[in-house]
């Protein structure tokens, strides 16, 4: 992380293929998706704007798919055992409501190990934890009971 005086910070990595990708959070709490030029990595060729939202989105493509596929690889051997990552819409009857409020185990037998928020994992979430529309929760379980959890996210 590099400081920015007065800015706020940016966070970069360089590609495999020599490219500079970065995000600059401004204090003011907005994003900036940005790539530097291959010749001179410290020019920016191109940069967007991210709304809170949108970084979220971003977040959850690029983020929540890895995890995914390190839960997936560690339950490999285990018959029987799925990951699923399900949606908290806005319209969910959850979204504002708490974990503990699902009775998800109780109801499905699945476990959930996570939820991707705003490009954050919260994992292991306690029972107090309160669902936010825009949630991506990821949970374990057999295929029945997935698919029960994600009827209840659904429509409670």
């Amino acid at each position: 992380m590099t400081p920015l005086p007065g800015l706020g910070t940016q966070q970069d990595f360089t590609t495999r293929s020599g490219h500079r990708i970065g995000v600059i959070s401004y204090r003011d709490g907005r994003f900036e998706l940005i790539v530097c030029d291959q010749q001179d990595p410290d020019k920016v060729a191109t940069s967007v704007d991210l709304t809170v939202e949108e970084t979220s989105a971003l977040a959850n493509l690029l983020g929540a798919p890895q995890l995914v596929a390190q839960l997936t690889e560690q339950q490999r051997e285990v018959t029987g055992v799925n990951t699923w990552q399900m949606p908290v819409a806005a319209k969910s009857p959850y979204d504002g409501r708490t974990l503990g409020d699902t009775e998800m185990r109780t109801r499905t037998g699945t476990s959930i190990v996570a939820v991707v928020r705003g490009g954050t994992v919260h994992p292991s979430p306690r029972p107090d934890f309160r669902f936010s529309g825009g949630d991506l929760v990821v949970a374990v379980g057999t295929a029945d009971g997935l698919r029960a959890a994600n009827e209840i996210l659904e429509k409670g």
